[in-house]
């Protein structure tokens, strides 16, 4: 709790800092209006303003403070005059305490202090039911400084403050006659306070309200960025693992197809084609033996046909680095009408043949 007091503290602070920067940059461009409240001798104010524009009551107003409130009341215009003006209260000298003080030249950076100390002593009043102030510091001789002091009770303020309030006013500033030690006329100010900014009541309200919405928004956005942050790094471990998967399968297949073409190479190698085995065949066989059939069953050749000494050709088919076991599979038969013998020879067939370059 305290921890939460001492941050809305805090906050309040710097919204009244914030405001009161913007008030016075605000000062700079903005004029008041300003208006004259003179003291009258029967209690009576008059209400004039400074600087007559269009629009703004161009006459006088007289009228007496009841319960801080202007009797009779004020006229429409002259209550749009008060609003955001400045008012300035200048109070008989009956009305005022006035002394000259003076002090050593090296007390101007004290006076406030030197001042407010002696204030029961100058006024009936002490210094935290009077309203007071100074003039300038005026060098006089033997190196001592001299001021107008001027003063009256808080109780003849208060209402007129109160009542510039009531009207909207932006400040209100006192002044009171005061006469130097060489006789001349001076006027003290002695209260300056503004009421409301320049900017108007609603800066604070539209800080607060911006304050709060960047801390939303903030709050949001990290959500956000948490909630879109888990999900695109989610997507991009899928991605990747979806990318590994994929190098792998391609690795796989140039694996398959390297082992794949080595396969075929081998089985180029070891396979012997069906032209190469019919050369062999026709290499091996004599001139007088005729070839009707020949057929291929994996490793195996079978060889049909007429010759003149079928016995032969097992001898032969042996002798050749092409094949081995020849055998015949059929027996050897001779017709009435033929003068060869007919065979039927087979033989396995050997795993290389040669790169065939």
């Amino acid at each position: 709790m305290a921890m939460l007091a001492e941050a809305r503290q805090w906050f309040e602070q710097w919204i009244g800092a914030v405001a009161t920067a913007v008030d016075g940059v605000a000062g700079r461009f903005m004029r008041r209006r300003s208006i004259e409240l003179d003291e009258n001798g029967d209690g009576t104010f008059t209400a004039r303003l400074a600087v007559s524009k269009d629009g703004s009551p161009s006459m006088p107003v007289s009228f007496r403070l009841d319960h801080d409130a202007p009797q009779p009341p004020l006229p429409a215009d002259w209550k749009s005059a008060f609003d955001g003006s400045r008012v300035e209260v200048r109070l008989r000298s009956d009305q005022i305490v006035s002394r000259v003080l003076d002090f050593p030249s090296q007390a101007s950076d004290f006076l406030d202090g030197m001042i407010r100390a002696q204030v029961d002593r100058l006024t009936p009043w002490s210094a935290a039911d009077a309203v007071f102030g100074w003039s300038s510091p005026q060098l006089i001789a033997n190196d001592r400084i001299e001021v107008a002091f001027g003063a009256t009770a808080a109780t003849k303020v208060d209402p007129l403050i109160r009542m510039a309030r009531m009207l909207g006013a932006a400040s209100v500033a006192v002044f009171a006659p005061a006469v130097g030690g060489d006789g001349a006329a001076q006027r003290v100010t002695l209260l300056d306070r503004s009421l409301r900014g320049l900017a108007g009541p609603s800066v604070p309200r539209l800080l607060r309200v911006g304050l709060v919405s960047t801390a939303a928004a903030a709050a949001v956005s990290l959500l956000l960025n948490i909630y879109l942050g888990g999900w695109l790094q989610s997507e991009q471990d899928d991605l990747q693992h979806r990318i590994a998967q994929r190098r792998a399968a391609l690795r796989l297949d140039a694996n398959v197809d390297s082992s794949g073409l080595g396969l075929l190479a081998k089985r180029k190698q070891t396979t012997p084609s069906s032209v190469m085995v019919l050369e062999a065949v026709s290499r091996v066989l004599p001139d007088t033996t005729y070839v009707t059939e020949l057929r291929i069953e994996g490793n195996k050749v079978q060889v049909v046909g007429l010759t003149q000494d079928a016995p032969s050709l097992i001898r032969l088919l042996e002798q050749s680095p092409q094949f081995t076991r020849a055998t015949f599979f059929a027996p050897t038969t001779r017709a009435a009408n033929e003068s060869a013998e007919r065979f039927h020879v087979e033989a396995n067939i050997t795993a290389y043949f040669g790169s065939g370059s």
